[in-house]
């Protein structure tokens, strides 16, 4: 059964028509570009869909202060070429498969290479206006970068795929294009070397723009990106580290496909994000290659992504006997938790935030 959709035209009429919901008991999921709709648990078959396509401003981009304000419905895509224009972005470059808005990055926590230099979403965040189902408008920070009192509502919400409220408006740091990249690359078909190069790269002096790895098909790689205006002196010095731990090296100036690959990756029939100490890499490549699965992920965070050509339970449940997992693309009949399995502790605290923020318990 198909979710019925809205539009509201303005973050007053999101929360009233939530507000209508959560009176009615209607369960409500919020959509931007609908490029994640699959990632969380499926919808109640009576719930219906609020979409943010209406709150597609960019509302201000305050460049000599390097932030903006975007609602919720802009594409992200969109926003870069604006920003892109003053010389500044907003560093994140998850995916941007049809059109990500800025709100379903935020609050799916999709983040690409660049997480490793500048942090995820919620560090890039300034403000927040959400929409609760109470219709409430609520807000927390503002247009200059500082700390707040009471609820990080930007915080809470980053992550939590509207089912705390919708996020109708963020305020975001920026920062400048760096005028050059170059990127060090390793190759070797040894997991072990490839974990041990990586953390020696984490561990040096030098300041990298992306630390990624990626195997497939019994073979990894090493990838070290540097941005600024003379950028080779560090790939070269990374390169000669990236040598001296035994893998075949090279520098490729022309580098935005490798990071392309990189990103790309992070989509496909089965995808399994998976989090772990970084020491544990070798052992997530050989659950992988178990699988017959690819591996992408940033190397010095212990975040990985595992696409799976082939899905099946039983190549989610590998994974999950090993390392913490959630399950984020996945064919629709594919009858597996989305969702990791957490400590009844976590469990209790995030019930205990979501009864806060929506105590009907309409937003799923």
């Amino acid at each position: 059964m198909s979710v019925a959709t809205q539009a509201p035209a303005t973050r007053e009429e999101l929360a009233s028509a939530l507000a209508g919901a959560a009176e009615a008991g209607t369960p409500v999921r919020f959509r931007g570009s609908g490029t994640k709709r699959g990632w969380p648990p499926a919808a109640p078959p009576d719930a219906i869909e609020l979409s943010t396509a209406g709150l597609a401003r960019i509302v201000e981009h305050n460049e000599g202060d390097l932030t903006a304000v975007l609602e919720a419905g802009v594409p992200l895509a969109d926003a870069q070429r604006a920003f892109a224009e003053k010389g500044q972005r907003l560093a994140l470059d998850p995916p941007l498969d049809g059109g990500s808005t800025i709100g379903g990055v935020v609050a799916s926590g999709d983040t690409g290479p660049l997480r490793g230099r500048y942090g995820g979403p919620r560090d890039l965040l300034v403000g927040m206006h959400v929409a609760l189902s109470d219709g409430t408008l609520a807000k927390s920070g503002g247009k200059v970068i500082k700390n707040v009192a009471g609820y990080d509502i930007a915080k809470l919400f980053t992550g939590a795929f509207g089912t705390l409220g919708a996020i109708v408006e963020v305020s975001v740091r920026l920062h400048p294009i760096a005028p050059g990249d170059a990127t060090a690359l390793g190759e070797t078909t040894d997991p072990d070397v490839l974990a041990r190069a990586a953390a020696a790269i984490g561990g040096s002096s030098l300041e990298h723009h992306g630390l990624d790895v990626r195997w497939e098909s019994g073979r990894g790689r090493v990838l070290v990106r540097f941005a600024g205006a003379v950028p080779r002196p560090q790939a070269d010095a990374a390169e000669r580290l990236l040598r001296d731990e035994g893998l075949s090296t090279e520098i490729v100036d022309d580098d935005e496909g490798l990071w392309d690959e990189q990103r790309a990756a992070q989509r496909g029939p089965l995808v399994v994000k998976v989090s772990s100490l970084p020491a544990r890499l070798p052992d997530l490549i050989r659950a992988a290659e178990e699988l017959g699965g690819l591996v992408v992920g940033r190397a010095a965070l212990g975040l990985s992504w595992v696409r799976l050509e082939e899905p099946s339970v039983a190549a989610v449940e590998r994974l999950r006997r090993d390392f913490i997992a959630a399950v984020l693309d996945r064919p629709a009949g594919l009858d597996v938790d989305p969702i990791a399995p957490m400590e009844r502790a976590t469990r209790a605290l995030m019930d205990r935030v979501k009864e806060r923020f929506d105590p009907a318990g309409v937003c799923v």
